[in-house]
């Protein structure tokens, strides 16, 4: 299954046999900012004909992000029984494995509707507050150029919304993309991540861990990493993340 950031990618060529699922047009609600409900949820299984005993295996482009975040809203509607394809498209590529332009076409499965699960993996402001109060360890995965509020957003795309630079009071800086070999597109190995994250005491895996970036796409990533790559016991992204926390009205902010 491939999650893009834009549908061209799938055009110029995929994995064989891979379901497209485009994260704007699949993933998000075409109205207002959040993911689709259950019954949409469960549209889109049963057209890409997966049932819950389904094997998904989920890759995409920019070293996984797209198939991280595509991964934790899988999780929100229970889906466990899926994965993320080590290296992904990049690595595909490189190694000159097949590539196809044929769309494939599987019958419609039986998918049941199920409720979406925010509360386990998924944070909203009200806790990232609780938890800048607290003094729980919060991760800042975006570029130090947004942390330090001298970028609202990445280079060549979109600034969605924020009207200030900044971080979270106390979120550490961890860039999501150190997780990843940038030849390759592979995570590193669990003793570099268990160093990058868990070095001189920065996060402990019993920690209460919220995760953010700019829309949450690239702090999924993290999310992926710090829960199935590291063992950590309770971490939720937060995906309203910068666009939101940004152009809040009276939240605090540091640079």
């Amino acid at each position: 299954m491939e999650s893009n950031e834009d549908s061209l990618l799938y055009a110029s060529g995929h994995i064989p046999g891979a379901v497209e699922v485009d994260w704007t047009r699949d993933l998000n609600d075409p109205v207002r900012r959040d993911y689709l409900d259950g019954s949409g949820f469960q549209r889109l299984m049963s057209r890409s004909g997966i049932t819950p005993g389904t094997t998904v295996v989920l890759y995409g482009d920019k070293n996984n992000w797209w198939a991280a975040f595509a991964f934790w809203i899988f999780q929100l509607f229970g889906h466990t029984n899926a994965r993320i394809m080590d290296g992904s498209r990049l690595k595909w590529v490189k190694e000159g494995r097949p590539m196809t332009r044929v769309v494939p076409h599987y019958p419609a499965a039986e998918y049941p509707e199920v409720d979406r699960d925010d509360f386990h993996v998924r944070a909203f402001r009200h806790e990232v507050l609780q938890q800048v109060r607290s003094g729980k360890p919060l991760v800042d995965v975006r570029s130090l150029e947004e942390y330090r509020g001298e970028r609202l957003h990445m280079p060549e795309y979109p600034n969605e919304g924020a009207l200030r630079g900044g971080h979270i009071p106390g979120a550490i800086s961890i860039p999501w993309s150190r997780a990843v070999n940038v030849e390759n597109g592979t995570f590193k190995s669990a003793d570099e991540l268990r160093a990058l994250y868990t070095g001189k005491g920065l996060l402990h895996a019993d920690d209460d861990v919220i995760v953010y970036c700019r829309i949450g796409e690239r702090s999924s990533h993290t999310w992926f990493v710090l829960t199935y790559l590291l063992g950590f016991q309770r971490v939720r992204n937060y995906d309203g993340s910068w666009t939101e926390w940004g152009n809040l009205i009276g939240v605090p902010v540091e640079k």
